[in-house]
């Protein structure tokens, strides 16, 4: 089963480019982020084979699951903040096996209610995972961390020094939901660095791989010795008007 995720930086700028990378790729299961508005084109995209499941909101955020098998909705918030609106949540399930697709808070500027929120985020989103993990239940989540691991998953760890994305109440919460039992897909395959996601919009970041890992999909135990494979497809990143980030993909047996 081929499972991708992709941060389009808005679904109505960047629909032609989700088509085009599904006629190339043929993801089983697409999870999406950072949709940007109410609007999302379900019928292009079931025309394609897709069954969709869609947790919006205007102008910002927005997640979204692709799935070629039958999908269940099983939340679209992460609870224990009822007043929390912001559409970044995604879980379902597809033949047994839950995929949660998450676009987890920016957090910066470090210092205000935003990295609060990050911070506050994870931790629900760590309860909520633990549960799954007491109850052996199989499970994937993918999608958007805006966490950069470690040093080897940023061209320029000094330049990220004090970023939202690189601290280290950010790097100790992203280590707890690991030690949960959950493994880092990509690092089981490919160690080297220099493997990005993501490259600025500024400053010839693409050009320059100037890039940051920030695009994951952590497995639970019951899934990772289902894992064949998980890469980073880049090319998205060289289209005309591209996000500023780019697709991975997981291949499960």
């Amino acid at each position: 089963m081929k499972i991708a995720s992709w941060n389009v930086n808005s679904i109505k700028a960047r629909a032609d480019h989700v088509e085009k990378w599904i006629g190339m790729q043929s993801p089983d299961l697409l999870m999406l982020q950072e949709l940007k508005g109410m609007i999302f084109p379900s019928e292009r995209f079931e025309d394609l084979g897709y069954n969709c499941i869609v947790k919006a909101q205007k102008a910002y955020n927005g997640v979204a699951i692709l799935s070629k098998k039958p999908v269940t909705l099983i939340a679209d918030v992460l609870p224990d903040d009822s007043l929390d609106e912001q559409a970044r949540f995604l879980d379902v399930d597809v033949e047994g096996t839950r995929y949660l697709n998450i676009y987890l808070p920016n957090g910066n500027p470090v210092g205000t209610e935003k990295y609060e929120y990050k911070l506050a985020w994870m931790e629900r989103l760590y309860t909520y995972v633990q549960k799954l993990v007491h109850d052996r239940v199989p499970f994937v989540i993918g999608g958007d961390f805006n966490v950069i691991p470690e040093d080897q998953d940023c061209y320029d760890p000094k330049a990220w020094e004090g970023d939202a994305l690189f601290r280290p109440e950010t790097h100790e919460k992203y280590r707890a939901l690991k030690n949960l039992g959950l493994y880092d897909s990509f690092r089981i395959f490919d160690k080297s660095s220099e493997k990005y996601s993501f490259w600025d919009y500024q400053r010839g970041a693409w050009q320059k791989n100037e890039g940051i890992r920030i695009d994951h999909f952590l497995l639970s135990p019951a899934v990772t010795h289902r894992a064949h494979t998980c890469t980073i497809a880049p090319d998205p990143r060289s289209w005309e008007r591209p996000s500023d980030h780019t697709p991975i993909i997981l291949e499960l047996t």
